[in-house]
């Protein structure tokens, strides 16, 4: 992908970036990628990938601004990518780029998951490499971990796609909290989160030809993501269709969630529905919600991804008490 948002005409639906032929799932653009600085020491920004799991070939790319305050750990923010379960990876240039300004911009140290994709690897896939990383996380084998990160101030955040695997990746942590020790969880950030259902909602109808998430490449991509034979109201993709239990439990932990999007956004009305499903729960959830803008726009438009990190700047460091 280039530095700007897809093109495709408003009254063409049809996807760029993939297609399906006699049932075979065809990626059909090699998106750009950026290498991990390793230790140059000219960057703002210092990066390293790191193996998770060899087995499942995933692995782990830490961010570290390395202009931050000398002898003050950092907030850990663990990253989940997005591009609908089915495209994109931690090395995408404009995924590499976001967590580097985010790390700048916050200061974090910011991990960014390689998780597996669909259709070759379907859902749950997604969640159990995430739950994966955060124990790989825990057992703190990497000494920018331990030398830099605050363990207590620990965040999961994701982007689209990446906003639903924290939303069911952080319903089952919650549930194995104490296995996650020392790191401690204090709070969701789902940005612009990928969620669906059966149902059409008034944005999905009145953006149904979107020229960033038509509805029909929205559909298919969740035909390649769920479990064979699932559909849109599975609880994978529709979070209203079940998890009550696990949902309470995040309120009852006091962790925290930020919810982020746009009505220029598909999404938008999803996204308001799982905010008021939180709330309902006794989750405290922060909402933020703009005028116009379109889904994923803070990995595009520099303005709205230095909005963007105002804001999560001060749900990291304002909103969620320290202690």
């Amino acid at each position: 992908m280039s530095d700007h948002p897809p093109s495709e005409n408003s009254k063409n639906t049809s996807p760029t970036y993939f297609k399906i032929v006699d049932g075979t799932f065809i990626r059909l653009f090699q998106f750009p990628t950026t290498s991990a600085t390793g230790d140059d020491t000219h960057s703002p920004v210092l990066s390293k990938d790191i193996p998770l799991n060899p087995t499942t070939n995933t692995w782990l790319r830490l961010f570290w601004p390395r202009h931050s305050s000398s002898g003050v750990k950092l907030p850990l923010i663990i990253y989940f990518h997005g591009g609908g379960f089915i495209l994109f990876s931690a090395a995408s240039t404009m995924i590499h780029n976001f967590c580097a300004n985010m790390s700048i911009e916050l200061p974090a140290l910011i991990v960014s998951v390689e998780y597996r994709l669909a259709p070759e690897h379907r859902l749950p896939t997604a969640y159990e490499d995430a739950i994966d990383a955060m124990h790989w996380i825990a057992k703190c084998e990497d000494q920018w971990l331990s030398d830099l990160a605050d363990f207590s101030r620990c965040f999961l955040m994701g982007s689209s796609a990446g906003g639903n695997i924290v939303y069911h990746a952080g319903l089952r942590a919650v549930a194995a909290s104490d296995d996650l020790a020392p790191l401690r969880i204090k709070g969701l950030i789902l940005h612009s989160p990928y969620f669906g259902g059966s149902q059409r909602t008034g944005s999905e109808l009145r953006l149904v030809n979107d020229r960033h998430l038509p509805l029909s490449m929205n559909d298919m991509m969740w035909e390649q993501a769920l479990p064979i034979g699932a559909d849109r109201d599975h609880e994978y993709c529709n979070p209203l269709m079940g998890g009550w239990s696990s949902v309470e439990r995040v309120g009852l932990m006091g962790w925290w969630c930020l919810v982020t999007g746009c009505d220029g956004d598909p999404l938008m009305d999803r996204q308001v529905e799982l905010v008021r499903m939180l709330d309902g729960k006794g989750v405290r959830v922060v909402a933020r919600f703009v005028e116009g803008g379109y889904h994923g726009i803070e990995a595009f438009d520099s303005k709205a991804a230095q909005a963007f990190f105002m804001v999560l700047r001060n749900f990291v460091f304002s909103i969620v008490p320290s202690q």
